[in-house]
């Protein structure tokens, strides 16, 4: 049901409209508002002693070839598509005053809500690889045509040419894998065994793919770019949604299908992410534009996720999921947050600004506990993540806990420094000439990531409580 919605309104409704721009306006609305109502209603709802999907849609099977475009939802697919829904929600929220190609932002925003649906639904591996790589489309659009700066186009085209390089290794591991067992049923490949010397290349394919998504080093170049050429909408959907592609693909694909993964692969990869969080927090500290800092901070946070998701441990799988959401939510706040400060300013250099604590104290309270969740704070939502990710990974090595305190230091020196440099220091009118509190709308789009950072970060069950035990499928097959 919630998929025929969602196509009834985005096929018919948003053509029907799209010279209208007052009923578009009206329909976006009422569409991604109920959307959000209908997803938090089927997660809610949903039979926690179930561990596998509970609703299978098959629309049409390819039969000379046997591929099908069937659909499937599950707690986990569940709760990152209610996480789609409330992000874009917001970015559509965002752009009140938008008159620039309001149309066609409005209707890039209902076909990326479709890819994402597809995304994380889809139960057949051609499918989901054309749409996990169709998401590139709307976000390259986003970014060339809406960007703030001149570099926009080379922002956009960087992203696509590194997307495209990771999608040839994904391609690669798909065609092994249908040529092999003549299917390419999500379901059915699930159970197959592949040989060892097969095993080790195809994983490291998969790695490699979907690591240009996560991103891990060196293919983390497009990321940054792409943040600081894309507008705000454009660089919450890039934090929240799309850096969480990659992570999802490995829980979904590469570790259940090649969970007897041996030793020497995964400490080679634990080794890779420890020094890509590292060096992207050095990379932070030597930054002079705000939206570098996060987008480099966002690079760190996704890469020390892989440390729990390669720790063969319950608990650190756990920690990646959590991570995975305090992550969207604390990094879209953040990029919003800066994003009103460029709204008023027109600059993003951090030597802009100071003293801003003296004219925005609103805006600094929420800041600061936005900064506090970006490094971990005790009572934020980051903070458990990242504790069940250490965790985890102490069960696997004491080495790795202490190689990865050095990045989290790191972390803690860069946010902090931020914050100092934007919110204190000695005032000086000639750089800021222009001085206003948040407004209403930006004051209510804040203050509920604000409020949903203190919630699940003083409350972690409420996210627990309704997917934690949908892992243990996954992690049967893992320990």
């Amino acid at each position: 049901m919630i998929y025929f919605i969602l196509f009834f309104y985005t096929w018919i409704f948003g053509f029907m409209l799209y010279n209208n721009y007052n009923f578009l306006r009206i329909l976006g609305y009422f569409y991604f508002f109920n959307f959000f109502l209908i997803c938090l209603y089927l997660i809610i709802m949903l039979n926690k002693s179930i561990l596998w999907y509970q609703v299978i849609l098959k629309f049409y099977t390819i039969k000379f070839i046997n591929i099908s475009y069937i659909i499937g939802l599950d707690g986990i697919s569940i709760s990152f598509i209610l996480l789609c829904s409330f992000i874009i929600l917001f970015c559509f929220l965002l752009y009140w005053y938008l008159n620039y190609q309001y149309n066609n932002y409005s209707i890039l925003l209902y076909f990326s809500l479709w890819i994402l649906i597809n995304i994380f639904a889809s139960l057949d591996l051609f499918m989901f690889y054309i749409f996990f790589e169709g998401i590139v489309i709307p976000m390259f659009l986003l970014i060339g045509i809406w960007g703030s700066r001149k570099r926009k186009i080379y922002a956009s085209y960087q992203f696509f040419i590194y997307t495209l390089f990771g999608s040839i290794f994904v391609l690669i591991v798909i065609m092994s894998l249908y040529f092999n067992k003549g299917t390419s049923s999500f379901d059915y490949i699930l159970n197959i065994f592949i040989f060892n010397n097969r095993q080790i290349i195809l994983l490291m394919f998969l790695f490699i793919g979907f690591g240009v998504k996560v991103p891990i080093m060196p293919l983390h170049v497009w990321l940054p770019e792409a943040h600081v050429e894309a507008p705000t909408p454009g660089s919450i959907i890039l934090a929240s949604i799309l850096l969480k592609l990659g992570s999802y693909a490995m829980i979904r694909l590469l570790l259940v299908l090649f969970f007897n993964i041996s030793t020497d692969i995964i400490f080679f990869i634990l080794i890779l992410s420890l020094f890509s969080f590292s060096y992207a927090s050095m990379t932070a500290l030597s930054q002079i534009d705000i939206k570098k800092i996060i987008a480099y901070s966002s690079v760190a946070h996704m890469n020390f996720s892989l440390l729990g998701l390669f720790s063969n441990s319950f608990l650190g799988l756990s920690g990646v999921y959590f991570l995975m959401f305090g992550h969207a939510i604390t990094s879209g706040a953040l990029f919003l947050s800066i994003g009103i400060l460029y709204d008023r300013y027109k600059s993003r250099i951090i030597f802009y600004y100071n003293s801003l604590v003296l004219f925005m104290p609103i805006f600094s309270i929420i800041m600061f506990i936005l900064i506090l969740s970006n490094f971990g704070f005790p009572g934020t939502i980051n903070f458990v993540g990242e504790f069940f990710i250490l965790v985890g990974a102490y069960t696997y090595s004491n080495v790795i806990i202490f190689l990865s305190t050095f990045g989290m230091i790191l972390t803690l020196i860069y946010s902090l420094s931020l914050f100092g440099k934007i919110f204190f220091g000695k005032l000086d009118i000639n750089f800021i000439r222009f001085y206003a509190e948040i407004n209403r709308l930006e004051f209510y789009c804040v203050i509920i990531f604000f409020i949903l950072v203190l919630i699940f970060g003083l409350l972690p069950y409420l996210i627990f409580n309704v997917n934690f035990s949908l892992y243990e499928i996954n992690i049967s097959k893992l320990i």
